[in-house]
């Protein structure tokens, strides 16, 4: 006889025996499923007979498990990366607000120096540009975004564009110097090279210049700014120098009281820095020169310049001052030398 697990009279009473001591099939679909229940029945007590303790512990508290890997990267994601954006986010509120600080303040400083206006604008927008792609490269290092590839690739570009551009930034990096030193300002005459003339307009790239004939010309401001030039406007007083020439044989002291009185005749000369000078400067092939060193302002200079000349010419003629032509000695040679020349 075999003993059913739960051992009840109503389970008993539905086994029947074989001859051989083996239990017979229940006649019945009731006892079919007597049988597959005590068959789950066993096979539940050897799976937890067989379990360790270790596992079953992993069953109970979740070790090991999809939802303990989701929750330790969520607990990481939220004590590390929240964190970082905060920290990432506050670097760009106060760099956006230093950019715009640093902004105003190059540009009042531009405009305490009386830099041109398409300067300042320039400027100021390239500053704020740089400052806002540091800050954003610096809060994106701070999330953990590597910003070396962005780097790099921003370098390629900047070094691709200045090879091309290489004659192009020159001209801007020298229109940049002119506007910050101010060599030369609108209205300065100055000569460079084998141009003069007065500044019409500084521009970024180039310097347009309108010399006495009323011509325009356009000069590179690489070529300004990398080259020696005279500014002949640069301060208020300058000194003019005129040279007067007078035959040999003239009465040298006569001619200097003669040109100092043409000078003290003209009322646009200064005598501040200097009182007027009046020398003898050169002894040339065919006449005595005289240098005549006068101090006028600026805005004096060719009216004083023309003037002069004509005032010279005239106190030589009332004075009887002679000015002297090249001159030229030719000698004749007799007719027998002329003739042995011949001969020879």
């Amino acid at each position: 006889m075999i003993i059913l697990d739960d051992n009840t009279p109503s389970m008993l009473s539905l086994v029947a025996l074989q001859g051989n001591g083996t239990p017979a099939a229940p006649p019945d679909e009731f006892g079919k499923t007597i049988l597959t229940q005590d068959s789950i029945t066993r096979t539940v007590a050897d799976s937890l007979k067989n379990m360790d303790l270790a596992d079953l512990k992993g069953v109970v508290t979740g070790e090991n498990t999809i939802l303990k890997d989701g929750l330790h990267a969520l607990t990481e994601l939220t004590v590390g990366f929240v964190p970082k954006l905060l920290v990432a986010i506050l670097i760009l509120w106060v760099g956006m607000k230093l950019a715009k600080m640093l902004r105003k303040v190059i540009v009042r400083a531009l405009e305490r120096r009386n830099a041109e206006p398409s300067l300042k604008s320039f400027l100021g927008s390239l500053v704020d540009v740089l400052l806002k792609a540091m800050i954003i490269i610096m809060a994106m290092d701070v999330v953990g975004i590597k910003a070396t590839s962005f780097i790099a690739l921003l370098g390629a570009m900047g070094l691709a564009i200045g090879m091309a551009l290489q004659g192009t930034l020159q001209n801007f990096a020298g229109g940049v110097i002119i506007l910050l030193m101010k060599p030369f300002k609108v209205g300065d005459y100055i000569e460079c090279g084998n141009f003069k003339g007065y500044i019409q307009e500084i521009r970024i790239f180039h310097t347009i210049m309108r010399p006495f004939n009323g011509r325009t010309i356009v000069i590179p401001n690489s070529e300004l700014s990398n080259k020696s030039l005279v500014n002949h406007t640069k301060e208020e007083v300058i000194r003019l120098d005129v040279v007067a020439s007078v035959a040999y044989g003239s009465d040298l002291d006569k001619v200097k009281e003669v040109l100092m009185g043409v000078i003290s005749e003209e009322p646009l000369i200064v005598y501040e820095p200097k009182a007027p000078v009046v020398a003898v400067s050169e002894l040339g092939n065919s006449s005595v020169d005289f240098s005549m060193w006068m101090w006028v302002k600026v805005e004096d200079y060719w009216t004083v310049w023309l003037r002069i000349r004509e005032n010279v010419y005239k106190a030589f003629y009332r004075n009887g001052i002679t000015i002297p032509f090249p001159q030229l000695d030719v000698h004749l040679a007799s007719d027998s030398r002329i003739n042995e020349l011949i001969e020879k």
